[in-house]
Parts: structure tokens; C-alpha cells; sequence
């Protein structure tokens, strides 16, 4: 089933046949429908999601009553609601059991209790035992619950209650949370390998470390009574321009050196300290030419090799890199001819030596942050002065690292170890591996009194527990069904313990899987030629149609392709003008929600609902025309596009000094002239009265010969208000009712209209000041005036 193209489906109704595309319109005009299947046939969708919001949609069994259906009290409701609509609830009990609407689904599979502080024995550890701390005999349990499965829909948060492992829909829908718990276990093991740079400049901090590996060892038994130590150096890769090629210094590169190497794992994990200083003592150190050293290559070897180095499974891995240079990294290998980029992969040999070294580049920072995570390793880069500050940064790209500031000849290392791992153990901070859709939150109070939104809680103490409420979202259904269903890790940053979810994003419906008694291959009901699911045909390869009619072998297709150009106006058009679907080469028009509106037409291009308005009502209301295929009829007495304007004269008549010989266009009713009737005559008018505007004379006696305008007197106390020429300028005809009935009020009012033959033009308005100053009417009223 491919995933839906606009929305995606959560719920589908056991009852549906066929969406067609007037059904996809009606959809998405209240949010959305799902997209079409590879057979060409729309498929009905009972529960949809567009833009953040859930809606409801019910098609009836009969397509001819895929419109709306009938509430329990007799009342039509509409097919399409969104689910926080009034309506919602009569709409859930007129559907009844019609309606799929599944839960999100919570159950715990494994909660086994947290270990209590103290209850660990001491013992021998053995290297590499899965599920046991060192052999212990009792497994150790830090968080819980360990294994959880979880159906989730659609931006609905889950994380039930402890108490609930599989809620009702009703809790579904309160944004459960999941409340995962740690703490941290007493005597827990603790694996520490030292790797140290043995270039010559860190001789003095050998011997140091080989005079205080006793005294490390007897402070870690202080914080774990189950610790071990490994010990491993390194220097460069053996190539110029890292290391001297000169056969004599390939063989001592500096007095009293050991040839250079790139990594050797001198000691495995080990509970003897006294091995540990042994091995530190009789490790020789080495020379290199430039400044950076072969760390990297070190690092990687020593977390990859995990059955050599013997990390156990369940321990705090600890990884001390120490060093007074930089380092390497990925794409310095080019300076000494080595291209091959490092593959990440184990290359030591039956003595601990790394065979790889000059053979393939150094590895990159993500690439060592990549295993750090994999692996459970706590990095703890302790440098000198120098180097702290590349160092510190370094630490902040990779995975609980951190970084620690050595003395000149590292006689602090015992301390630093101890102030590290206090760092490391004192706080508890939550990752996962989701990938997106799926979207993780945690929040937490710590140890306070506020929950905030956190996946990190500082100052801890050996056995202090910590509550976390993880809230799980899946924003999206992706598009390869594949990844419907998910493993999901929590873990603690550093420990190898994680909380495992089996998720399973409800993308589709039951109907749409094989098996369930919705879905049937190769059904009568689609002709043979197609499988019916949830109510609806799924169309084989080659067939369409709501019950997969149409197939290569009718007029329709040839060659086992559909020609559509039949159920096209033109080539250009769209398919039944976008308002119906092809079927079997004809046109089947979209049936409208109202029952009062229609499409119909060979290619569906007629309605009676897209026609112009007029105060809100197609074509003026039904008492000035009708819409018939997308063009107003107008009864007889009413005209224009929208029946707007009354075929009538009468009130365009002054009674006074007015005639009017030919129809003129009136607003209905209102006594105003239609507006924009009369501007096209605007340029004769002004050249034939008043020998202005945009027209020469040549031009005027050219193009104005259909009319002569003229001038009249208007006098006051008629019904037409009129501005004053002193006050400035304009007048207009049939504006906004009589003037006063005082004649005093008027008695210095004389305007001028201007008459087309047969044609008001009151809807231009006149500045007679601009048109008459100057002329000789003009100067004969301005001397009137002084007089």
C-alpha cells in the first residue's frame, strides 16, 4: 500500500466504496484526503490528518449518496467535520460501529527491578560477559523498564502510567508519559585503560605513571571494588613526514628510543595493579619528526578491539588519552601518500600491535565520536596546559569525553583520574536514537521540586534515583511502509544499559492488511481485477475505475493505456474541466454537498453555482435571473452580467428639464446610474463642450460622431444636489437625494450637466472650473459676481 500523498491516514470506516475527486475538493476544503492508488482508483478515507489537524470523513455505501447522510434525529450531517467540531459526537453515534478509530496502544515487556545499593558481591570479572557485572552472578539493573511496545498515531503523545500497560481510547488521548527511572548502582565496574603518547617529550610522565599505577588502582577501590586497569601506547605512523625514514632512525630515532610505532596494546584489562606498573615501566619510548601525534589511529584501535583490549559488558568504560601534542586526523595521511581512509575496523595482531598504520589514514572526529557512542566510552583526554584548550573543544564533539589538565610529568594523574570519573558519575544525561518522524522530549525534576524539560540531571551521588518522563511523538507516517515500525533506544550517555521500544506507527488501517476479513484479492466487487480494502477497489496494473471496470480491453484503453482526450473540452483542458473523473472514457461530474447545486455538461464544464453576484446572491436572487452553466439568465426587467441593473428608464427622467430618448443602464431601485456607462464617453464630451481633454480637434470630429453633447442650466429647488462654483468645482447628477426645500439655501446654486444624446453622463464627475475659466461664459459670470 503506498503511503498517502496529502494526508495520512489514521482511521478508515469499514463501510466505503469510492472518493472521487469532487470528494477530494470537498475534503480539502475542510483539511485534506488521502492521494490515489497505483490502479488510478480514489480511496475512501474515514480519518485523515491535514496541517496539524485530525478530521472525519464518512462516505455511504451507495455512491450515489456519498454527499451526507442522516443523524439519529432525522437531521442531514455533513460527511467531512473536523473532530473538535460541535457536531463531532452526533456524528460518532450515527456512524456507530462504521467508524475504525484505534487507540494508541502502551505495554511494559520488561521491568525488572533497580539494583539496590549495595547489593553487589565482589568478585573476578570476566571480559566480555553480556548481562553481568563482571560475573557477579546478578545482573545489574540501573534503568527501568527495560523493553516497552507502543502503537502510536499521529501527533498523539503517549507514555502511560506505570500502572497502565494498555490504555482505553480515552487515555490514549490525554498525551500519556512514559516515566523511565534511574539510578546509578553501587560497586558498579569500572574498565579504565590508560593510553599514553610515549614520545620522547613524555618520558618524565612514564616513569610518573609507572610509580603511581599502585596508588590509582587503590583509590578506584575505594569508589568500585570491581576495577581494572589496561595500559597501551602509541607515537605516528612510520612513514615522512611523521617520522625520520632514515634506516639508522627508523631503527632509534633518538638516544636511548625504541623504534617508532603507531599503537601497541602493551596490557589488557587487569585487576593486578602491580602488572599495570610493570607493563608502564617497561614500555620504551619512541621519537617523531612533527609536532601532532598518531592519537587517533591509538583511539580507534582501542575502543574497536574490544575482545583484545576485554572491555566487559557491563562496566563504566573508561578511556585515558594522554598527551603533550595535538593530533592527527582524518586527510593527513595524503601527506604521507596514504589515501585510503580509515574503515573503523580492528587491525591488531597476536602481540597488540597496530598492522594498519601505514596503510590507511587516520580516522575523523565524528568517526571516533561514532564509536565512543557505539561502544560506551568515556573519553577522558588529560593533556598539558598547552594543549587544554584544543583538547576541550575536541571533548564537546564527542560523546561523554571530557577533559582534565595534566602537571608537567603527570604526578597529578591519580587525582585527575579521580576528579574525571566523579565528573562523569555525578550527573545522569538520557540520548536516544530516534530518527525522524519519531521525536523524543524528556523532562525531568532532578533533584528539585520543578519539573523542566531536561534529559540531564547533575550533582548526583552513588544511589540517588532520578524520574524522567519521556513524551514520544510521531509527527509524519514516512514514506517507505518499512519503516512503520521502529526499535527505539533510551540509554544513559556512557553505560551500556538502554530502555528498548518496539514502535509501531499506525500509518494505515486493519482493512488494508492481508488477512483481515475488509481485505480480499482479486473480489467480485472489483470486478476480479483488483483487491478491495477498507470498502474500496484497489486497482490491478491496467485497470481503473470505482470497481476496476475499465481495463486494456475496452474502447477506452489501447494497448493497455488510457486515453483521456475524450473526457477533454480542448488539449489543453483539464480532465472533465476539473470537476468530475474520467470513467471508461467518460465523464462522471463530482456531486455537490448542497443537493441544490449541480455540474453537469459533457465534460462537466456547466454549474449553477459559479455564476457572478450581486448583493451576495448569485445572479441578484432568484426573483432577477438564474445561473445556467456558469453565465446568469436575467428575467425579464433586469440586465447585466449579474442581473444587477433594472431594464427601466424612469428613474433616470427629471421632470423639470431632462429626456431621455434611448434605455439607459440604471441601478436598480436606488435612482443612480450604473456606474462606468458613461466614462467612455468621457474624451468626446470634454472636446465637443468644452474643447479640452486628451482628443485634438482633427481627433474629436474623427472619433465623435456617434453624439453631440450639450450644455444645460440646472436650477436650484429641483431634486438634484449640486456644488456651489464659488466653493469649487465639482457636480454631479443623481448623487444623494434633494437639496433643502429652503430656496434660500440655493439661491446662488447654478451647475452644469452634461447630456450625451439618449445617455445621461451624470457618472463623470465635471471640475467646471478647470473647463469654463477663461471662456466667455465664465468671464461674463465673474463680472456679474463683481458687480
Amino acid at each position: 500500500m503506498e503511503p498517502r500523498a496529502v494526508a495520512e491516514t489514521v482511521v478508515v470506516l469499514s463501510q466505503v466504496l469510492e472518493v472521487t475527486s469532487d470528494h477530494v475538493a470537498e475534503a480539502e476544503s475542510c483539511g485534506g484526503v488521502g492521494g490515489s492508488s497505483g490502479g488510478g482508483v480514489w480511496r475512501g478515507l474515514g480519518f485523515i490528518r491535514m496541517q496539524q489537524q485530525e478530521f472525519l470523513l464518512w462516505l455511504h455505501p451507495d455512491p450515489e449518496l456519498h454527499v451526507n447522510f442522516t443523524g439519529v434525529d432525522g437531521k442531514s450531517l455533513p460527511r467531512c467535520i473536523q473532530l473538535t467540531d460541535d457536531i463531532a459526537s452526533e456524528w460518532r453515534q450515527a456512524c456507530g460501529d462504521n467508524v475504525n478509530e484505534p487507540a494508541n496502544y502502551f505495554e511494559v515487556l520488561i521491568n525488572n527491578e533497580l539494583t539496590q545499593a549495595g547489593g553487589l558481591a565482589t568478585g573476578e570479572g570476566a571480559a566480555g560477559s553480556a548481562g553481568a557485572a563482571g560475573s557477579y552472578g546478578e545482573q545489574v539493573v540501573q534503568i527501568k523498564p527495560q523493553r516497552v511496545s507502543m502503537q502510536l498515531r499521529l501527533d498523539q503523545t503517549t507514555t502511560p502510567p506505570p500502572s497502565v500497560s494498555h490504555p482505553p481510547p480515552s487515555l490514549a488521548e490525554e498525551s500519556l508519559n512514559m516515566q523511565v527511572t534511574f539510578r546509578q548502582a553501587e560497586d558498579y565496574p569500572v574498565d579504565l585503560y590508560y593510553l599514553m603518547d610515549l614520545s620522547n617529550s613524555m618520558k618524565d610522565d612514564k616513569e610518573s605513571l609507572s610509580k603511581l599505577g599502585i596508588e590509582l588502582a587503590t583509590e578506584m577501590d575505594k569508589i568500585t571494588r570491581n576495577f581494572k586497569l589496561g595500559f597501551g601506547s602509541f607515537v605516528d605512523k612510520t612513514v615522512m613526514p611523521y617520522v625520520s625514514t632514515v634506516p639508522q632512525k627508523l631503527v632509534e630515532p633518538c638516544s636511548e628510543c625504541a623504534a617508532p610505532y603507531g599503537f601497541k596494546n602493551a596490557l589488557s584489562l587487569n585487576r593486578d595493579a602491580s602488572i599495570f606498573a610493570e607493563k608502564v615501566q617497561e614500555a620504551p619510548v619512541s621519537g617523531n619528526l612533527d609536532a601532532p601525534e598518531g592519537g587517533f589511529d591509538a583511539i580507534m584501535q582501542a575502543i574497536v578491539c574490544q575482545e583484545q583490549i576485554e572491555w566487559r559488558q557491563e562496566a563504566r568504560r573508561l578511556l585515558l588519552f594522554s598527551t603533550d601534542a595535538g593530533f592527527h586526523y582524518a586527510g593527513d595521511g595524503k601527506l604521507g601518500g596514504i589515501v585510503k581512509p580509515n574503515d573503523g575496523e580492528c587491525h591488531l595482531n597476536e602481540r597488540g600491535e597496530y598492522t594498519h598504520s601505514v596503510l590507511q589514514d587516520y580516522p575523523s572526529v565524528s568517526q571516533i565520536n561514532q564509536v565512543a557512542k557505539l561502544h560506551k566510552i568515556n573519553l577522558i583526554f588529560a593533556v598539558t596546559r598547552e594543549q587544554s584548550a584544543v583538547y576541550s573543544r575536541l571533548a564537546q564533539m564527542i560523546e561523554g569525553s571530557s577533559q582534565g589538565e595534566l602537571t608537567q610529568n603527570s604526578s597529578n594523574v591519580v587525582q585527575l583520574v579521580k576528579d574525571e570519573y566523579a565528573k562523569i558519575t555525578s550527573k545522569v544525561e538520557l540520548k536516544d536514537n530516534a530518527t525522524s518522524p519519531v521525536i523524543i522530549k524528556y523532562y525531568s525534576k532532578c533533584k528539585g521540586i520543578t519539573e523542566k524539560e531536561t534529559s540531564e540531571c547533575k550533582g548526583l551521588f552513588v544511589g540517588d534515583q532520578v524520574e524522567f518522563r519521556a513524551e514520544i511523538t510521531v509527527d509524519k507516517c514516512p514514506e517507505d511502509p518499512s519503516e512503520w515500525n521502529q526499535v527505539i533506544g533510551i540509554y544513559p550517555v556512557g553505560l551500556r544499559e538502554s530502555l528498548i521500544i518496539d514502535l509501531e506507527m499506525i500509518c494505515n488501517c486493519p482493512c488494508e492488511r492481508p488477512g483481515d476479513e475488509g481485505y480480499e484479492v482479486a473480489s467480485d466487487e472489483c470486478s476480479g481485477h483488483g483487491t478491495y480494502q477498507c470498502g474500496v477497489c484497489d486497482c490491478d496494473k491496467g485497470y481503473l475505475g470505482s470497481r476496476c471496470e475499465c481495463g486494456s480491453s475496452t474502447p477506452w484503453g489501447v494497448g493497455g493505456s488510457f486515453d483521456d482526450s475524450s473526457c477533454r473540452q480542448t488539449n489543453t483542458s483539464a480532465i472533465c474541466s476539473g470537476r468530475g473523473t474520467c470513467t471508461c472514457g467518460e465523464c462522471k461530474c463530482n456531486e455537490r454537498e448542497n443537493p441544490n447545486e449541480r455540474v453537469d455538461g459533457d465534460f462537466c464544464e456547466c454549474t449553477n453555482f459559479l455564476c457572478n453576484r450581486f448583493n451576495g446572491k448569485l445572479c441578484g436572487g432568484l426573483d432577477h435571473g438564474e445561473c445556467v452553466c456558469n453565465k446568469c439568465q436575467c428575467k425579464p426587467g433586469w440586465t447585466g452580467d449579474n442581473c444587477m441593473c433594472e431594464d427601466s428608464k424612469d428613474q433616470c427622467m427629471n421632470p423639470h428639464h431632462m429626456k431621455v430618448s434611448h434605455p439607459s443602464y440604471l441601478l436598480g431601485g436606488s435612482g443612480q446610474i450604473c456606474k462606468g456607462k458613461c466614462l467612455p464617453y468621457k474624451p468626446c464630451v470634454q472636446c465637443q463642450v468644452f474643447k479640452t481633454g486628451e482628443l485634438t480637434p482633427e481627433e474629436c470630429l474623427d472619433n465623435c460622431t456617434q453624439f453631440n453633447s450639450t450644455i444645460v442650466d440646472v436650477l436650484c429647488g429641483t431634486e438634484f444636489k449640486c456644488v456651489d462654483f464659488k466653493e469649487c468645482v465639482q457636480c454631479r447628477v443623481f448623487e444623494t437625494g434633494p437639496l433643502s426645500e429652503d430656496p434660500e439655501e440655493c439661491a446662488n446654486c447654478s451647475i452644469l450637466v452634461s447630456w450625451v444624446t439618449g445617455q445621461p453622463f451624470a457618472n463623470y464627475s465635471i471640475n467646471v472650473t478647470e473647463y469654463l475659466e477663461g471662456t466667455q461664459w465664465w468671464q461674463s459670470r465673474e463680472r456679474k459676481s463683481l458687480a
